[in-house]
């Protein structure tokens, strides 16, 4: 894929993921408060309410996929001029990880199926590959301009 359509997917996912904080703050907490009502979890040694730890986690994918939604502009912006292999990777590395750490974490939180959490860490291993391979495409040559 080019770089100009790696950017225009990373602002679909920019924009989506503000769709999925609205969802949040506007609607989940009472589907949250009502479906998981009197459920708990321990956190950092707190008994927390579960619809509150559900809420941040769902929240918190919505964060993760803001932030490389915009990564994934940048790695774009990085293949138009520095276009390589590790680009390549690092792109492709963001799409995944959005897909499979915010993924799970939104189906885990709406489904109350906790095994969706075994899934999470792949989308984080996932973003750290992105990170890695976006550092090296940036060190790669400038690409020479092509003539109109």
């Amino acid at each position: 894929m080019t770089g100009s359509r790696w950017i225009a997917l990373g602002a679909l996912i920019c924009g989506l993921s503000v769709g999925m904080g609205a969802f949040a703050a506007h609607f989940l907490d009472q589907v949250f408060a009502r479906k998981y009502d009197g459920g708990t979890r321990t956190v950092a040694g707190q008994t927390v309410p579960l619809a509150s730890k559900f809420l941040n986690d769902f929240k918190t994918g919505a964060e993760y996929q803001m932030f490389h939604g915009l990564a994934l502009i940048a790695t774009g912006l990085v293949m138009q001029r520095r276009p390589s292999r590790a680009a390549c990777i690092a792109a492709w590395s963001f799409t995944t990880g959005t897909l499979l750490f915010s993924g799970s974490l939104y189906v885990l939180t709406l489904t109350g199926v906790t095994k969706w959490g075994a899934v999470t860490p792949f989308g984080g291993v996932a973003f750290l590959i992105g990170w890695i391979t976006l550092a090296i495409a940036a060190t790669k040559p400038l690409a020479e301009p092509t003539q109109a």
